[in-house]
């Protein structure tokens, strides 16, 4: 049975590379096709259709981030940068994913989209860091060269 089978000694093997890579997209190709498959839209599916649901789906979260809350605010929100800012504030957390804390944070630090998104509670995004100056503690020696009240030389 020639052609059958791995041949010994063969090659060392190939790494795999996923759908999602050859595609050059960074949404999961592989488990938007086992998605797909396990929702019965279809008896079948295509090999091209996981591959433009990612593409579709990216660029949509790279335009705008889409969550339940924000459906009405989408067309909003077009090309307003969240991603970006989001991004950035996982950047200076030094984390590589974005998660709900850091698009608080984008949201809230960026004037326009805080007053956009006022009445809006982000689901696991925490609060603002902030102390009001009262509870900070007051400053010793703040500059000032006299002697304490009642000290005399």
């Amino acid at each position: 049975m020639a052609g059958r089978g791995k041949a010994i000694g063969s090659a060392a093997a190939k790494k795999s590379v996923s759908r999602s890579s050859k595609a050059g997209l960074q949404f999961p190709v592989g488990r938007i096709a086992r998605f797909l498959k396990a929702g019965k839209y279809a008896e079948r599916v295509g090999a091209g259709a996981p591959v433009y649901l990612a593409a579709v789906l990216e660029y949509l979260a790279a335009e705008v981030w889409i969550s339940p809350p924000f459906y009405l605010l989408f067309f909003l929100l077009l090309d307003s940068g969240v991603l970006e800012l989001a991004g950035n504030a996982a950047r200076d957390n030094k984390k590589t994913r974005i998660v709900p804390r850091h698009i608080q944070l984008a949201v809230r630090n960026d004037e326009e989209l805080s007053k956009l998104l006022g009445e809006v509670t982000i689901a696991s995004g925490g609060v603002m860091p902030n102390i009001h100056n009262l509870l900070l503690p007051k400053k010793a020696g703040s500059g000032s060269s006299k002697a304490a009240p009642g000290e005399d030389d």
